[in-house]
């Protein structure tokens, strides 16, 4: 894929304060909130470039707070993994980076607003979903820096439009007519090489007396360290690793060995055909647009090869091999669908926010018998009558994920097993943002909703308890693909 070295785009660009300017600044400040990665990043390539322009150095601050809801030894981990990664990255190129980790809640309280005083701009990441939003806009209004904030989310920035698109099929349309011309402007893939000929700046010794930097021991997975901090320890760390350098290995090896088998196997849970992306993704430690590249590093490809239809059908959009067909409608239509939703609508994470038609049916058999209910408590624990159900939710809280198919089955059994459908959606967002490492993510919202209807139309026959929405089962589920592998990998052998 070529890449245009060019400046940040405007429309990536959002100025979160009215503040000017500060030429006296000593230094650019990237507050790395959501892009956790040091390359291919709009973020941090406008650092650097504000940077250049004022012949000053960067300065890397990426802080962890502990007050988040939800907040657990699995997440923090996965984030100290990217720290660590982010620090050695920006050592090797001579940039200062500031890794901060919250002893306590508000403990951090004070320090962004202390290292805006000397800085010509903050730089931050412009992510539409979760507390994030509300941080930049609380510290846009009050530290004096100007402030701005970065889409580096996806290859059509958030700006280019201002519909909410109500399904896949018309978000592509839309895309097949316009993300053309942003596939020509990506990020860079080594950024810290410009700011490196810039110099290093040194945090006064007054301010990391009061925020010491984050421990090397707990950035490189001290256990001890990452218990004593005020989150919850039975969400445990999952095995997989965070950070850039395991997101990199992992993108390599799917296009080389998974990839070719996406079309046909991605839904199968004994195929390991998935890519398994989500979380860094989530996390901010891999691309979109690096992702891209590598695929079409391995076909050649250029985005002078798209075709130029605009029907909303995803086969040959592309023009590429059927598998990457697949998984870039799955990363690009699907995904940027979610960031669509949660940019343009507060109200995204609530049942209000479903299709009319969705809302109706649904309330018209919220009073519905049902066979089967279970609490919060007792689906956390996977103790349903549904055994593959329960593997689900067990591989959710072993590893931080459910199979992409399985998970479909997992939010519609838990509307047929709830009391109402408003219910369901508290158990599925309680349970995939406590456990799932890529939770609290716009497209694990698209995900749970898509159970209740979102994205989706009417379905016949009207069934009990889903009026319309579409129905799935289990017994369904397991004839159409094997499942006695994931049964077996996943049973209650040990009472969890």
């Amino acid at each position: 894929m070529s890449r245009a070295l060019a400046t940040v785009p405007d429309l990536r660009i959002h100025t979160a304060n009215e503040r000017p300017l500060r030429p006296s600044g000593e230094y650019v400040l990237y507050w790395m909130i959501a892009n956790r990665r040091t390359s291919w990043n709009f973020a941090l390539d406008r650092a650097v470039e504000l940077a250049r322009a004022h012949g000053v150095p960067l300065l890397v601050l990426e802080a962890l707070r502990v007050d988040y809801r939800w907040s657990s030894a699995r997440l923090h981990k996965f984030v100290l993994d990217g720290m660590r990664v982010n620090r050695d990255a920006c050592a090797a190129a001579g940039v200062a980076y500031y890794a901060y980790v919250e002893p306590e809640p508000r403990a951090g309280a004070g320090l962004l607003a202390q290292l805006a005083e000397r800085a010509v701009a903050v730089v931050t990441d412009d992510f539409p979903c979760f507390f994030l939003p509300r941080m930049v806009a609380s510290a846009a209004s009050t530290i004096d820096a100007r402030v701005e904030a970065v889409d580096t989310n996806g290859l059509l920035p958030m700006r280019a439009t201002e519909d909410v698109f109500p399904t896949a099929y018309a978000f592509r349309r839309f895309l097949q007519k316009n993300l053309r011309p942003h596939l020509e402007n990506a990020p860079d893939p080594r950024p810290l090489s410009s700011a490196a000929k810039l110099g290093t700046y040194t945090v006064p010794d007054r301010i990391l007396a009061r925020w010491p930097r984050a421990a090397d021991a707990l950035l490189e997975g001290n256990a001890d360290l990452l218990a004593a901090l005020p989150i919850d320890p039975a969400v445990r760390p999952a095995a997989k690793t965070g950070g850039g350098d395991a997101a990199a290995q992992a993108l390599r090896e799917f296009v080389r060995h998974k990839l070719p088998r996406y079309a046909e196997e991605r839904s199968e849970p004994e195929a390991d055909a998935a890519s398994g992306f989500s979380p860094w993704l989530h996390f901010g430690h891999l691309s979109t647009h690096q992702i891209l590249h590598e695929i079409a590093q391995s076909e050649g490809w250029t985005p002078a090869r798209i075709a130029t239809t605009t029907n909303g059908k995803k086969d040959g959009w592309w023009n590429l091999p059927p598998s990457s067909e697949a998984f870039l409608d799955e990363l690009v239509t699907w995904r940027e669908l979610g960031f669509n939703m949660t940019s343009h609508r507060d109200d995204y994470d609530r049942y209000e926010s479903l299709p009319a038609w969705a809302r109706a049916t649904l309330d018209e058999h919220t009073s519905d018998p049902r066979e089967h209910i279970y609490s919060l408590e007792e689906f956390e624990r996977a103790e349903t009558h549904d055994e593959l159900w329960n593997c689900a939710q067990r591989q959710l809280v072993r590893e931080g994920r459910i199979h992409n198919y399985l998970r479909m089955l997992w939010g519609k059994k838990i509307l047929q097993w709830t009391r109402t459908p408003r219910a369901a959606l508290e158990v599925m967002i309680e349970l995939n943002n406590r456990w799932a490492l890529d939770g609290r993510n716009p497209n694990s919202y698209s995900g749970i909703f898509w159970t209740l209807g979102r994205y989706d139309r009417p379905w016949g026959p009207v069934r009990n308890v889903f009026g319309k929405v579409r129905y799935m089962t289990s017994e369904n589920t397991a004839r159409k693909m094997e499942v006695g592998g994931y049964l077996g990998r996943y049973a209650d052998r040990h009472g969890n």
